[in-house]
């Protein structure tokens, strides 16, 4: 499938689903219409996007995006969906229910960025020590006076 059919499928199952041109196709979707977007990605015959590779999370400091790389195993494409979030309130539904891939990488993002996965089966800190919860260090306001570092 071309990067044109990839486009008008996606745009058959999301209508309101925006693009930016780029190496691989991206796709822009709404937080409130990733959970079933995710779910047709993954199960629809002719895309089957199988493999989560990649889940991060962009501070703009204005809002947070969220960042998924999807694979086909089997037509051998790729994507990237990215969804815009509110920075002071950043949540969005859990892909770890579709690919399992996505619970370790959500669980950095919810402690380096302080994105809430909704529904996730085990959102605690994966990498920082105990006392770090809730700091989000990736944030670009972030301080740490006694490292002094500050982004």
């Amino acid at each position: 499938m071309e990067k044109e059919d990839l486009k008008n499928k996606i745009t058959e199952l999301l209508p309101s689903a925006t693009f930016e041109e780029g190496e691989w196709l991206t796709v822009n979707v709404e937080a409130k219409d990733w959970p079933a977007f995710a779910q047709q990605l993954r199960n629809d015959d002719s895309l089957f996007f199988n493999y989560l590779f990649c889940l991060t999370c962009i501070d703009w400091k204005t809002h947070l995006t969220m960042v998924y790389h999807l694979s086909s195993t089997r037509y051998r494409y790729n994507i990237v969906v990215k969804s815009k979030l509110d920075r002071n309130h950043p949540e969005i539904e859990t892909a770890s229910k579709i690919w399992k891939t996505a619970e370790f990488h959500e669980r950095e993002v919810y402690e380096m960025f302080g994105v809430n996965f909704i529904n996730h089966p085990d959102l605690r800190l994966l990498i920082l020590p105990d006392g770090w919860e809730g700091k989000k260090p990736l944030l670009k306001d972030f301080e740490d006076p006694v490292n002094m570092i500050r982004l």
